[in-house]
């Protein structure tokens, strides 16, 4: 029996491969690459001997990927892609100062967006690269600078620093609350209320999530068998937003993420302030950049000053701070 091979692969039969696992087509593969097809099946043929197993399954107007095919599928894509985004980095940090940071969709959306485009304006020799994403990032990831995460006390990472805590309250738009005002809606003057209309939810059943739904607020009220006129399901919290704006239904708002737009009027909290419920959730500013008691870079250092201050404001809005 042969002894296996522990000479490494080499990077441009990766490439190739990737290509032809992703459009399972070589000719295709060429084109994105910029190579000839010839080319790419004899790099992929000494892939294939080098591993000793064929990667591919070649039929005549269809290419499949092997069993070592996937395996090998799952390694590569994302070694290239951590590859090719670090010398993306290293490329970009020649010319300008870059901040890489991570959090979750909703509130890249509704709170951080909105406030970057001021920070942009004070610094502009700044790029931000932004990943928003349901998948928790690693704090050992090194392409990462920062992240914003939400979770309870005991789930924050080491270092974590507290921004603001979470409130629930029902909102409507404003279209909606004039529509309830004038009597062409059913009325909203008290939870049990809610029954008469369709109530906007995330389709989210882990435990966790629980917390912030709309179970955990009618039980606050005493409603927990309340039934609405219907239910509207969507998948992420700024979607809910999203179709509440619209006038598809009451939603149920995480206040630090909608506190702006209930102050320039375009949502209502139908119930004011005295049925908002505080919740074990908070979120958290993670910074990635540090090694010991180094300082992080200036412009991290802007950014998370920056951060720190919108952050006290939110803290302001929603009631935990003293104006």
């Amino acid at each position: 029996m042969n002894k296996p091979s522990s000479r490494p692969l080499s990077l441009d039969y990766l490439r190739s491969f990737e290509a032809v696992a992703r459009r399972l087509s070589f000719s295709a593969a060429a084109e994105d690459l910029h190579l000839t097809q010839p080319a790419i099946s004899r790099q992929i043929k000494a892939l294939e001997e080098d591993l000793g197993t064929p990667l591919f399954n070649r039929g005549t107007r269809r290419v499949e990927l092997t069993g070592a095919g996937v395996s090998l599928l799952r390694a590569v894509e994302p070694m290239l892609g951590r590859l090719d985004a670090t010398v993306r980095q290293i490329r970009i940090a020649q010319g300008r100062a870059q901040i890489s940071l991570s959090t979750f969709p909703s509130f890249a959306t509704l709170w951080l967006m909105p406030r970057l485009s001021d920070f942009e304006r004070e610094h502009p020799g700044i790029d931000i690269r932004l990943s928003a994403t349901d998948r928790l990032a690693d704090v050992e990831d090194p392409d990462l600078d920062l992240l914003l995460r939400h979770c309870r006390p005991e789930h924050a990472p080491p270092g974590a620093e507290r921004m603001f805590g979470e409130l629930l309250t029902p909102v409507v738009g404003a279209r909606m609350a004039d529509a309830i005002a004038r009597g062409d809606a059913p009325p909203l003057k008290q939870p049990a209320d809610l029954a008469l209309h369709t109530l906007v939810e995330v389709e989210d059943h882990t435990p966790s999530a629980q917390a912030l739904a709309w179970p955990a607020w009618l039980a606050a009220q005493g409603l927990t068998h309340l039934e609405p006129r219907r239910w509207y399901s969507v998948n992420f919290n700024h979607q809910q937003i999203q179709a509440v704006l619209a006038g598809q239904g009451v939603g149920l708002a995480w206040l630090p993420m909608v506190h702006d737009a209930l102050a320039r009027g375009e949502l209502v909290e139908p119930f004011g302030t005295k049925l908002r419920l505080a919740s074990p959730f908070a979120y958290w500013l993670v910074t990635l950049d540090t090694t010991g008691s180094r300082a992080p870079r200036p412009e991290l250092a802007a950014l998370i000053d920056y951060v720190r201050r919108h952050a006290a404001e939110t803290r302001r809005a929603i009631g935990e701070e003293k104006a």
